[in-house]
């Protein structure tokens, strides 16, 4: 039995498809009941909360390997339970801001210490430490609801950002064998694309002429801070205004480990279609 935290995820949604898909028994942990519905036949699914760590007790009897998603509070529990039930590996979603080891920022640090407090659980450990992710262009629904124009922060900052199914993918390997124990990996997608490359790209997938205009740091900042801390915010002007963090590189990771190119911004996009119109 295979536990996927965060299943309902960008990655975890596909990492339940990918492992029932293969035979493999999954457990899925859920928030609400009523996410039943969205896994697969014959997947289990577990109701609780990383964040409330007294509702997983039982999450991992039986299981053999687990996904695991970083900076939650219900982490220690979980692999406080793991040692007990003698789970044989972790596979741990965490960044590409780990290497960096810069504990001064705060997307960084909860990052870095998941890694550690995995590390010291003495169970087999995995780390994945993906580039931002293709479905983050998501959050441009409203705007190309509202218009034909995309507003965006960092727009002159290029990044070979990932679809979350070729990090499902490599998780999927390292939950099903011990080949990946001991390893991490830098995951990114196959092309290096500023904002506005992805905004064309996605035109042409909808058949529109879209257009991108880079937001100042002033009104980006005002803006990210209506949803996220302030430190997280700081996080990412270090990242990407600053320059501490390079996701512009091309990485041989995915297809080294799967066997085939990772997929493209073009093929996610057209893939995710629907969910711009």
């Amino acid at each position: 039995m295979i536990l996927v935290t965060g299943a309902t995820g960008n990655v975890g949604a596909e990492l339940v498809r990918a492992l029932a898909g293969g035979g493999e028994r999954v457990r899925a942990l859920i928030r609400r009941d009523a996410d039943r519905a969205t896994l697969p036949a014959g997947v289990d699914a577990f109701v609780g909360d990383m964040n409330r760590p007294e509702t997983l007790a039982g999450a991992v009897d039986g299981v053999s390997a687990i996904h695991l998603l970083s900076g939650y509070e219900g982490m220690d529990r979980l692999l406080a339970d793991a040692r007990r039930a003698r789970v044989e590996r972790v596979v741990l979603q965490s960044s590409s801001a780990v290497p960096s080891g810069d504990m001064s920022n705060a997307v960084a640090r909860y990052h870095i210490l998941s890694e550690r407090a995995v590390r010291d659980s003495g169970l087999g450990w995995t780390f994945l430490q993906p580039n931002s992710f293709m479905s983050n262009t998501l959050q441009w629904i409203p705007q190309l609801r509202a218009g034909d124009v995309v507003r965006a922060p960092f727009g002159d900052v290029p990044v070979a950002t990932i679809d979350p199914r070729d990090v499902a993918a490599i998780s999927a390997r390292a939950l099903t064998s011990s080949d990946h124990e001991g390893r991490s990996y830098r995951l990114s997608g196959p092309d290096s694309l500023l904002p506005a490359d992805r905004v064309r790209t996605l035109g042409e997938v909808l058949g529109r002429e879209l257009r991108f205009e880079g937001q100042s740091d002033v009104e980006a900042r005002e803006e990210m801070l209506a949803s996220m801390p302030a430190e997280y915010v700081d996080a990412f002007f270090s990242f990407f205004a600053d320059g501490k963090l390079d996701e512009s590189e091309v990485r041989d990771t995915v297809e080294r480990v799967t066997g085939r190119r990772p997929r493209s911004f073009q093929q996610w996009a057209s893939e995710h279609a629907d969910a711009f119109r």
